[in-house]
């Protein structure tokens, strides 16, 4: 008799033991979204094989244009790592020639007009302590203008889309499209 009550204790402690198991396996928190996820397009632009890479901010309630990113400021074009721009052969912008290569792209944003920036310094964050970008202006290749539009539709996220003929920044109500010849 005592080994059928030591078994059915033991039995009891192992139900026990695994009930209160599986109970905390259950109320472990769904993973989290990233703030701003990691993104990568791929496309063609006038026959180069381009890629931009860029962290994907969201809206979340917050006006974007003139208070989150400043008017007339230089932003990094994204969130987190400076946005990079890839091609696999030289493209020409604005009668100015952008080698192949990998380039930061920045953006000094404006009311009717924007500045797109395309920086030789690439891998590094896209802000300092303060705010300001990591821009170094001395290593600018290609500066060239783009006029901003009010966007089709919201865009909660940043998206950059690229066409045969550019590029497409969309956020909010605005896209900014920088095409090349």
């Amino acid at each position: 008799m005592k080994t059928f009550k030591k078994s059915c204790l033991t039995v009891m402690l192992f139900v026990s033991t695994a009930a209160t198991v599986f109970a905390q396996e259950a109320a472990k928190p769904a993973p989290k979204e990233k703030a701003s996820p990691a993104q990568v397009v791929d496309g063609t632009i006038n026959g180069a094989t381009v890629q931009i890479k860029y962290s994907s901010p969201a809206v979340k309630g917050r006006k974007i244009w003139g208070e989150l990113v400043p008017t007339d400021s230089v932003w990094r074009a994204g969130a987190n790592e400076a946005t990079t721009f890839e091609t696999d052969k030289p493209l020409k912008i604005q009668g100015k020639t952008l080698p192949a290569g990998k380039y930061s792209l920045y953006a000094q944003t404006g009311a009717a007009e924007w500045k797109i920036i395309f920086n030789a310094e690439v891998g590094q964050w896209g802000i300092k302590r303060g705010g300001l970008t990591t821009r170094v202006p001395e290593k600018d290749v290609v500066v060239v203008t783009a006029k901003p539009t009010k966007s089709k539709t919201f865009n909660e996220r940043l998206v950059y889309t690229i066409t045969g003929k550019g590029f497409d920044l969309s956020w909010e109500n605005l896209t900014v499209p920088v095409t090349f010849k």
